[in-house]
């Protein structure tokens, strides 16, 4: 593996990290679904390192071919208090089978041992390749999530989408109680990504909490609308019934938008709504932990911009 070398990742590396992130993520789903995922070509995956970089700055690395300087792949981590996340790693379709991802993975790997936290992530059950790559360094599947794609109507959800009524837009005075109910639900801290969603530098995000009558919360989802990450999450919630009305409220502040949602399989009362709305399967994933982790105690809804297992 002489022929290339890790490094950190730069601010000079933007446009060809987003490059490499369009054509190895297009090249995968053209050969498996048919169709590529990023339609908008590299400048809808730039969002990827501007994200990454804004919440941890020089937290991503890639691997350089010597021989021709151009990067072979390209992976983003974030270090939290509990644990450390894996984020979109790729590596290029000319380098595929040359241990590109392996190196990048074991380079994350021994960042977590070294803190002696876990490390999570969430991955393709469809993707074979990444999926062994994860089960074989020691990764275990703890949630199965059913991709649902819903084409919001231009004039919002049918009638009956749930009882919204003590939902509200979040406000930076529920960052301490949002990252609490996360620890309890999911056992994961992450303040710092709640103050990221609320400050809202880009225009993309949006977050809604859920209050009960003695003013304690029992659940919050975010969503962004950016083009090359239209999804809804993360977030998390006490109860099925608690994330109801959250999903029902972010999805119609995507109005004439196709979102994603991570939806996790045993939870139906969350599912079969869905369906009633015109969501359909677009594909499944799995949130992976190497290490100790807490059970979910609650609901869980992962996303993949910032990586959130």
């Amino acid at each position: 593996m002489a022929e290339f070398c890790l490094r950190a990742m730069e601010p000079r590396d933007r446009s060809e990290v987003a490059e490499l992130i369009c054509v190895s993520t297009n090249y995968w789903y053209q050969k498996n679904r048919g169709t590529p995922i990023f339609s908008r070509g590299p400048e809808a995956t730039e969002v990827f390192f501007d994200v990454y970089q804004a919440l941890d700055p020089g937290c991503g690395i890639v691997a350089v071919e010597h021989a021709s300087g151009r990067l072979a792949g390209s992976c983003f981590y974030h270090p939290r208090p509990t644990h450390v996340s894996l984020g979109i790693m790729n590596v290029h379709p000319n380098h595929f089978g040359r241990s590109v991802a392996g190196r990048l993975l074991n380079h994350i790997i021994d960042l977590a041992d070294a803190r002696q936290q876990p490390l999570r992530l969430v991955s393709s059950a469809m993707n074979l390749d990444s999926f062994s790559l994860y089960t074989r360094a020691g990764f275990v599947p703890q949630t199965a999530y059913q991709d649902m794609l819903l084409a919001v109507p231009p004039d919002g959800l049918p009638a009956g989408k749930g009882n919204a009524g003590q939902v509200r837009e979040a406000v930076p005075a529920d960052v301490p109680d949002m990252a609490a109910l996360e620890m309890t639900v999911a056992g994961i801290s992450r303040t710092k990504d709640f103050q990221y969603f609320l400050e809202n530098r880009e225009g993309f995000w949006h977050t809604s909490v859920l209050r009960n009558a003695r003013g304690e919360l029992e659940g919050f989802l975010a969503s962004c609308g950016h083009c090359g990450c239209n999804m809804i999450g993360p977030g998390a919630a006490l109860t099925t019934g608690a994330m109801l009305p959250l999903l029902a409220a972010e999805l119609d502040c995507h109005r004439g938008k196709s979102p994603v949602v991570l939806v996790p399989v045993q939870c139906a009362e969350l599912v079969q709504p869905m369906y009633r709305w015109g969501a359909r399967n677009c594909e499944t994933h799995f949130s992976q932990a190497r290490g100790a982790v807490a059970p979910v105690r609650g609901v869980h809804m992962p996303t993949f911009l910032p990586e959130s297992a």
